[in-house]
């Protein structure tokens, strides 16, 4: 016999308990707070470790493909750049090699706060799939992954 909470009324989301979009929303709010409160111990911002993570990994990009990557506007990502470049976090040419785009890189100083950051953000992570038994992890992040493509 099936549950009742799976079956939503015609036309609607049903009881929210049974809701995969809302129980998806709970667990970013929870990871998001989670991030907020332990990176801030090292002055940083959810925004702004997400830039320095996809700087580490992919360096030379645009402020456009930084904000696109990020999750963030363009305004957005600026504002982010230009407060990781205040502490010499990262680096920027004044104006365009070439076009408009204006490649950014990591400094010194920009990998060693990557370094701790990524290490407090695999941290919370841990903490939040800690509860699933350590063989259903690696189907969880695929079953994420088959519901982004899914809907992309």
């Amino acid at each position: 016999m099936s549950d009742d909470r799976d079956v939503a009324p015609e036309g609607g989301v049903g009881d929210l308990e049974g809701s995969v979009g809302y129980a998806l929303k709970l667990a970013a709010t929870a990871l998001r707070v989670a991030l907020d409160r332990d990176l801030r111990a090292l002055e940083l911002t959810v925004s702004q470790y997400s830039c320095l993570e996809v700087l580490g990994q992919r360096p030379g990009l645009s402020n456009s493909e930084l904000a696109r990557a990020t999750f963030v506007t363009r305004q957005t990502m600026n504002e982010v750049l230009r407060g990781l470049q205040a502490r010499d976090l990262l680096t920027r040419p004044a104006t365009a090699t070439s076009g408009r785009s204006r490649p950014v890189e990591l400094t010194a100083a920009g990998r060693r706060a990557l370094a701790e950051a990524s290490a407090v953000v695999a941290a919370v992570e841990q903490r939040m799939v800690a509860a699933l038994p350590a063989g259903r992890r690696a189907r969880f992040l695929e079953d994420l992954r088959h519901c982004v493509q899914a809907l992309g």
